[in-house]
């Protein structure tokens, strides 16, 4: 990362002030400052700066409107609105945490897709005393890596570079790779993600991370990794087919969430599970009503095969049962009706197990990383019921389609185990402070957080 600069040398200090700071800092400052300040009409509310010039007309100082207080956005939207030949310095003292959290967020407002075009120079910012930049780096480069595999088109960006990348990670973190490709999913009895890819001149493939001691908690994470979805045999109109290089956005944050739990160390024994795929149109494509047995013996009524990552997952989900794990994640980009009923920026969750949602809620909000619980409400079941098979992937009726797809997962996930499944947007419509749009794995930080709370460093 290009973003942060080694302290020393000339720095512009960043003075972080909410509105009732700004009256303080008024009465002391000197007179030319305080009428810049107010012929500005500068009042400190959140993500707003004023450069302060000196005599020499150079930047003196930089006024950083923070609302009612820090928080790991605050800085978020300096990097690009700063001049950039500069280094910046926050210019107030920090506990660790407010420090890591401040970092962070300059970090990520400091990222640009740079694959097939340079990038325009970003202000860069000294490390705040107290934060940790072995921390900061392993969070934002984790979150760097989810949003440059959202990004890249399905072109370059296939279930073969998928698992390359993923491979390189478990090369650069001390943990193993292991890929199940084409019809040796078959073999090893992976039929529902074999039926997904096999129109693809892509082969299909299971990718498989495993890192930490065998003998602490058990983790693992499930990430729908559907590099393109033209929606097979049931095809998408150009208006849902556009964004469809983001339809492996689950599996992007499980990379990025996995990255962060193996650099920063927690203690757990890591399981990630990645089933990679296109789905495509091709004469050996399967249909509707085309009926497939999955590795937990449960058969699927095809309804609709652009209800894919349901059918995709579902394999993945059962071998990640069999070793009953602590904790199961899953993420996907699974339904436009989670994006009709929260919008874009606010992903859904279902969870079978209350204590966990709860903290997942309310460590998601206290880290700005909001996700909202919606029901797992088992008076739907009928809406997926087959009619010649066990089960359909397409819900009967018009409405819950987050719901029927989340119950349809459950299915294969063994009781007992606490099962969390995230339905993401995986992307940013509009550019946020420290979330540009593009590709944006979600729930991650607030994920992280939970599990370093509940496992430990």
């Amino acid at each position: 990362m290009d973003c942060f600069s080694a302290a020393g040398g000339d720095v512009v200090p960043l003075i972080l002030l909410t509105p009732e700071r700004l009256s303080e800092w008024l009465e002391s400052a000197a007179a030319r400052d305080a009428a810049w300040v107010r012929a500005n009409k500068f009042e400190a509310k959140e993500h707003t700066h004023l450069l302060l010039p000196s005599a020499s007309g150079d930047i003196e100082q930089v006024l950083v409107g923070i609302g009612n207080g820090t928080h790991v956005f605050s800085l978020g939207s300096l990097p690009s609105a700063l001049p950039p030949d500069q280094v910046y310095e926050v210019h107030r003292a920090l506990g660790a945490g407010e420090a890591n959290d401040l970092a962070l967020g300059w970090a990520l407002g400091s990222y640009r897709f740079t694959r097939y075009r340079d990038a325009d120079p970003r202000a860069k910012l000294t490390i705040p005393g107290e934060a940790s930049e072995d921390r900061v780096t392993a969070m934002a480069e984790s979150l760097y890596l989810g949003r440059d595999l959202i990004n890249t088109p399905a072109e370059d960006m296939g279930p073969e570079e998928l698992a390359d990348a993923a491979d390189g990670l478990a090369d650069r973190c001390g943990a193993t790779c292991e890929i199940t490709v084409g019809d040796e999913l078959l073999t090893h009895n992976y039929p529902s993600i074999h039926t997904v890819g096999r129109a693809s001149h892509r082969a299909p493939r299971l990718i498989d991370i495993r890192w930490g001691d065998k003998d602490a908690p058990k983790l693992t994470l499930v990430g729908k990794g559907v590099c393109f979805d033209s929606g097979g045999l049931d095809l998408k109109p150009a208006s849902g087919m556009k964004l469809m290089k983001k339809d492996m956005g689950g599996a992007a944050s499980v990379l990025a969430l996995a990255g962060m739990i193996m650099r920063l160390g927690l203690k757990v024994r890591l399981r990630v599970l990645v089933p990679a795929v296109e789905n495509s149109v091709a004469g050996n494509a399967y249909r509707p009503l085309d009926v497939i047995k999955t590795r937990k013996g449960i058969t699927i009524e095809i309804g609709n095969t652009d209800a894919e990552g349901r059918v995709l997952l579902c394999d993945a989900l059962a071998e990640a049962s069999s070793e009953k794990p602590d904790l199961l994640i899953d993420m996907a980009t699974l339904t436009g009706a989670a994006r009709v009923a929260l919008g874009p920026d606010l992903p859904a969750f279902f969870c079978n197990d209350d204590d966990l949602a709860d903290t997942i809620r309310a460590t998601g909000a206290e880290h700005k990383d909001p996700a909202w619980r919606l029901p797992l409400w088992q008076p739907y079941q009928k809406m997926i019921k087959g009619d010649v098979a066990d089960i359909n992937n397409a819900g009967s009726g018009p409405g819950a389609g987050a719901i029927t797809a989340a119950l349809f997962l459950q299915h294969f996930v063994d009781d007992g185990i606490p099962w969390a499944h995230f339905d993401i947007m995986g992307w940013n419509l509009s550019g946020r402070p420290g979330r540009p749009a593009g590709g944006e794995p979600m729930a991650v930080r607030g994920l992280f957080a939970m599990l370093e709370e509940r496992y430990g460093r």
